[in-house]
């Protein structure tokens, strides 16, 4: 399993000064691996850390502390013009505002063209053409659109565009960070859905960073539950929505609809108690073949009774 590990993370900590005194540990110790071809979902609240995790991987931020592996190479703290262009290509993000992260002021064209153009990737400008050409075909455009501007285009189509943008570089792993929520429901599954054929057609890996706990168990293979900077339960999809452990995950779970009127009658939300546990204290421990959970000995004896 190994040989097949695309990025490891360990002890990784990401600090934020606030004021003078004041320190935000928005991620704070966590360690995992992901696997080639599988999508790693991270989810948990908003202000849980797993978007600053996303962007710490792909050193958009610097992390405080610990040590990221991508590729069999070491990305985190200084390193060499090698990586740094290995990383920038075979690496890469689509974020969760499309028209944000688009610039207003250039074409489609350019916009999905500018990985390739910063990296020389092309020998003919006819070459830079036909690949935006074919990448806007890929994620269900047209040529045409390649000429317009990003104000032209639905949120779903923008989102579209910022996908084609992060495959140009022909990545191995990309991040997609909160990629669906400020999307229409209707709009979610046909990205969700684009996203999967392209996976399967690349051989991609994902990390998928969501609030969504539905669609995230559509998506991923394992998953990570993050509160507080902390990954709190760890596991296989099936592990976290057929066995969840840790109290905040089972009330994450009881916050998701149904489309069952009866059930939704009688569901009850489960609440939870940061108060009571103390997450400095646990330790992940396994409590099945790679389903692993934070906390004392004595917290775990008690929510698997």
């Amino acid at each position: 399993m190994k040989d097949n590990m695309i990025l490891s993370v360990k002890n990784l900590k990401q600090y934020f000064q606030i004021g003078r005194k004041g320190i935000l540990k928005a991620v704070d110790d966590i360690s995992f691996d992901i696997y080639r071809g599988e999508t790693f979902g991270l989810v948990g609240e908003s202000g849980s850390g797993k978007s600053t995790t996303g962007r710490s991987i792909i050193r958009l931020y610097h992390p405080t502390g610990g040590e990221i592996i991508f590729n069999h190479k070491k990305i985190s703290g200084h390193i060499d013009k090698t990586t740094e262009k290995m990383l920038r290509t075979k690496m890469q993000m689509i974020f969760q505002d499309p028209m944000a992260s688009l610039n207003p002021r250039k074409k489609v064209m350019d916009i999905i063209a500018q990985g390739i153009d910063i990296h020389k990737m092309y020998d003919t400008k006819e070459e830079r053409t036909e690949k935006v050409y074919e990448l806007l075909e890929v994620v269900g455009l047209s040529r045409e659109h390649a000429h317009r501007y990003p104000h032209e285009f639905s949120g779903g189509q923008r989102q579209r565009i910022g996908i084609a943008r992060a495959l140009i570089m022909e990545p191995d792993f990309i991040i997609a960070d909160e990629a669906i929520s400020a999307l229409d429901v209707s709009i979610q599954a046909q990205v969700v859905n684009l996203m999967k054929k392209i996976q399967e057609e690349r051989g991609l890996t994902y990390i998928f960073i969501a609030h969504d706990l539905s669609m995230v168990k559509y998506i991923s293979d394992r998953i990570g539950v993050m509160h507080l900077g902390k990954i709190v339960e760890l596991g296989s999809a099936s592990d976290i929505y057929n066995h969840p452990i840790h109290p905040y995950t089972k009330s994450l779970l009881s916050a998701i609809p149904q489309p069952n009127p009866l059930y939704e009658r009688y569901r009850k939300r489960v609440h939870y108690d940061k108060s009571t546990i103390d997450y400095d204290l646990g330790q992940l421990v396994e409590v099945e073949s790679g389903h692993v959970v934070l906390g004392t000995s004595e917290e775990l004896s008690q929510w698997m009774s």
